[in-house]
């Protein structure tokens, strides 16, 4: 195996340069855990830890790695563990808003190529939600392709009336399937490249764990009963990085109850381009859409050329993701106050 079988092509080619150190090597991060680190590089898989460096003196937890970063290790103990010093540039992204009150900021998972929205067909559809996933995308600059699971809870009728609404809502690939009849899963497998990453997302019980185990052959991750609502529960509780037995790299990732978004103003332009290009005839060049007189976005929604609750889900996510920015940026820049007079305090001791 090469680093290029991982995923290192000519993008991170291109920032070796200034990360290069005799004593370390590049590896890609395959597995968090409460800050316990896996990393792979071409002959193996081993825990890694942070340098005292890295860890004290990144500003920004979101600097820190996550799965599918590449890093510059170290390795020791005749090379069965490391010790990462460095984190390459992220190609793509895919974050969101952590959970809770607190307004920061937690990475998903890095240097994607594509990335698979999991709902189900039966209790989990929720294009609002689905919305959410598609911005989150959008802003890390994520392929996104929607898969639509538990297609045998459905009618055949019922189905296309999904895909129909979720076709309305991304111009990417969407695609159905059943993990129990197996219908689609040959279409799903086709997406797959060898080479690439590729990133599961979605609630808890859609079906991304009993998906992994059908594409490796065998139960090599655990599932639970299926729930009083019929839905399966969901078991996985960490982010890894799966290689697959044809080259394809699949990232799982544990169900996600809040999708809050931070910063995404051009995730959500970008998810939302039909709104978008329909603001580009109103009367005022910073229309927000709500009040404006000459806003050819509600005449849209007025004349029913233009849902309402996509309208809705656009003014929506647009306010959440402008108002959660400007509370994190005001948390930061307390941090980093925070940070100065600790410095500061700790000299004058010194002194």
């Amino acid at each position: 195996m090469k680093l290029n079988d991982l995923g290192f092509d000519q993008w991170f080619e291109e920032h070796v340069i200034s990360l290069r150190e005799d004593d370390r090597r590049f590896a890609r991060v395959s597995a968090v855990d409460r800050g316990s680190y896996l990393i792979r590089d071409e002959l193996k898989e081993v825990p890694a830890e942070l340098s005292g460096k890295l860890f004290y003196q990144t500003d920004d937890p979101v600097d820190l790695p996550c799965v599918g970063d590449w890093v510059a290790a170290q390795y020791y103990n005749n090379g069965a563990a490391a010790i990462i010093h460095r984190v390459f540039p992220r190609k793509t992204f895919l974050r969101r808003k952590t959970a809770g009150e607190i307004v920061d900021i937690q990475m998903i998972a890095a240097n994607i190529d594509t990335a698979f929205i999991v709902q189900s067909c039966h209790f989990d559809f929720n294009p609002r939600r689905l919305d959410r996933y598609l911005v989150m995308a959008a802003d890390g600059h994520v392929e996104p392709i929607v898969i639509l699971t538990k297609t045998d809870l459905i009618t055949a009728d019922e189905l296309e009336q999904k895909l129909e609404i979720v076709r309305s809502l991304t111009k990417g690939k969407v695609l159905g399937l059943s993990n129990k009849t197996g219908i689609g899963f040959d279409e799903f497998q086709r997406e797959l490249v060898p080479g690439k990453t590729h990133c599961l997302l979605g609630s808890s019980g859609v079906g991304k764990t009993t998906l992994i185990n059908r594409l490796v052959g065998h139960e090599a991750f655990d599932t639970k009963a299926v729930s009083g609502t019929g839905e399966g529960t969901h078991t996985t509780s960490r982010r890894q990085l799966i290689l697959l037995a044809d080259g394809a790299m699949l990232i799982d990732t544990p169900g996600m109850r809040e999708l809050g978004l931070v910063g995404a103003i051009d995730g959500v332009n970008i998810g939302f381009e039909d709104l978008v290009a329909l603001s580009a005839d109103c009367r005022y060049a910073n229309c927000s859409h709500q009040h404006e007189p000459g806003c050819t976005v509600r005449i849209a929604v007025e004349n029913g050329k233009l849902s309402k609750d996509r309208y809705l889900s656009y003014i929506k996510l647009k306010k959440e993701s402008e108002y959660y920015e400007m509370s994190y940026l005001e948390k930061r820049k307390k941090d980093k106050a925070f940070g100065r007079f600790v410095k500061s305090v700790k000299k004058h001791m010194k002194d």
